[in-house]
């Protein structure tokens, strides 16, 4: 029988505005305690990355401002879809998460949501913010490769 082929890990939703507004440092992989509709809502894409962010609490790291929209076929039992998700971090990556955080300039966002292996993950990064300029410099930046690459092509 022949082996199957590693899958790579479907992205469910994407923080299009992080990698925009923020310089990554670092990034982690984390698992989420979900409920059974929410991982359903999730199956179905129904998630909005719209000012989430990582806070730390009691040494526990917790998913804040992420709406996961409530499942259509729940009947009553439905989840609150803006509640605060938790984390499973080892406890030493909370504590280096935490104390990185802690710094000036640095935080710590969602980044990713996909599936690993039937479970779904949550990739973080600890990121600084871009001011105005860096990223219209950045822009430029962009627009330049883009052309020289253009040229070259048709050379």
């Amino acid at each position: 029988m022949a082996k199957k082929k590693k899958k790579s890990p479907s992205a469910i939703a994407v923080n299009k505005q992080a990698r925009r507004n923020y310089d990554f440092t670092e990034t982690l992989e984390a698992g989420l305690v979900l409920v059974g509709t929410e991982v359903k809502s999730l199956r179905n894409g129904q998630v909005s990355f719209n000012d989430g962010y990582i806070n730390f609490k009691d040494g526990e790291a917790w998913l804040v401002g992420i709406h996961i929209a409530p499942y259509d076929h729940a009947g009553h039992s439905q989840h609150d879809p803006d509640r605060s998700r938790k984390l499973l971090l080892h406890s030493l990556e909370i504590e280096k998460l935490q104390a990185k955080s802690e710094q000036k300039g640095l935080t710590v966002i969602p980044v990713k949501l996909y599936f690993t292996r039937g479970k779904i993950k949550l990739q973080i990064a600890l990121a600084k913010g871009k001011n105005v300029h860096s990223r219209k410099e950045e822009l430029k930046r962009r627009d330049i490769a883009r052309d020289t690459a253009r040229q070259l092509a048709n050379y």
